[in-house]
């Protein structure tokens, strides 16, 4: 689970050192429920302008701390509870005992963890990023300069998405951004910022005080943000990790799993709260 924290790829590579079967896959599937390196700055941008503001005066950077803390509590502890969901369910067994041994201490071979460490770490997951990448960039520059119409693909698939995204305190730009940032978590936020100024390219993001009037202007509330933290936190799992959980499970089914068990949590909490602050009139 801590090395998810900076790649989910990573995190489920590292599944590898648990002895028990029924516990490696556990922890494989739950893997994406702590927000990785590629969900951090969305999260950290929207806290930033919606809850706390832009400065850096210590007030606001212990508030950002807290809240963003909070949001990765929120993770963990999700983590744990699908855990147990899915240990008294699917994958019920016995737990086995948790033995500590350490080995014997020998002087480092830098080079050789150097090298091992490129090869089977490193260039195993950019190459399997890379492979994703290049027809998803081919994919989104299609939806963005196509024509159907005089509208573009992906202005006509914000709209068909638009009242679903709705109930979930989204809309339908976000959940668009989502969907298309399978890649890489990193190009949610600029493929969104992309589709409300109608724009076919990904551009340099503007300051913070500048996007956040963008967002506004197209109809951002605090619920909204709020709403988008949460599905940031919890939604499908990148390309690059459901390939990894591919080949770590050898198994398209537990594969449809780990994309499916985070996607149900963000889609339930986030029409949860928002239902909720509709219902008490906050929104």
């Amino acid at each position: 689970m801590c090395m998810g924290f900076g790649c989910n790829a990573a995190g489920v590579i590292g599944c590898r050192i648990i002895d028990s079967p029924r516990e490696r896959l556990i922890a494989i599937l739950t893997n994406n429920f702590v927000p990785c390196n590629g969900r951090f700055p969305t999260i950290i941008a929207i806290i930033a302008m919606f809850f706390v503001g832009a400065s850096a005066e210590t007030e606001q950077t212990l508030l950002s701390s807290v809240l963003l803390t909070g949001v990765i509590v929120l993770g963990v502890v999700l983590t744990f509870l699908f855990s147990r969901l899915l240990s008294a369910t699917v994958l019920s067994g016995v737990p086995s005992s948790f033995t500590l041994e350490l080995p014997p201490y020998r002087v480092p071979q830098i080079g050789k963890v150097l090298v091992r460490s490129v090869l089977d770490r490193t260039l195993f997951v950019l190459g399997r990023a890379v492979a994703v990448a290049a027809p998803a960039g081919l994919a989104l520059w299609l939806f963005a300069n196509f024509d159907a119409g005089g509208v573009s693909v992906l202005a006509r698939c914000t709209a068909f998405l638009d009242p679903f995204a709705r109930c979930l305190g989204l809309d339908g730009v976000i959940l668009m951004a989502f969907i298309l940032g399978i890649p890489a978590n990193e190009i949610v936020l600029p493929i969104a910022i992309m589709g409300y100024m109608a724009t076919g390219s990904l551009s340099e993001l503007p300051a913070l005080n500048e996007m956040r009037a963008l967002l506004v202007n197209n109809g951002w509330t605090w619920l909204t943000a709020v709403c988008t933290v949460l599905f940031s936190l919890l939604h499908w799992p990148c390309s690059t990790t459901l390939i990894t959980i591919k080949k770590e499970t050898a198994s398209i089914k537990w594969t449809l799993l780990a994309f499916l068990l985070p996607t149900a949590a963000g889609l339930v909490v986030c029409f949860l709260v928002a239902t909720l602050a509709r219902a008490i009139g906050l929104a």
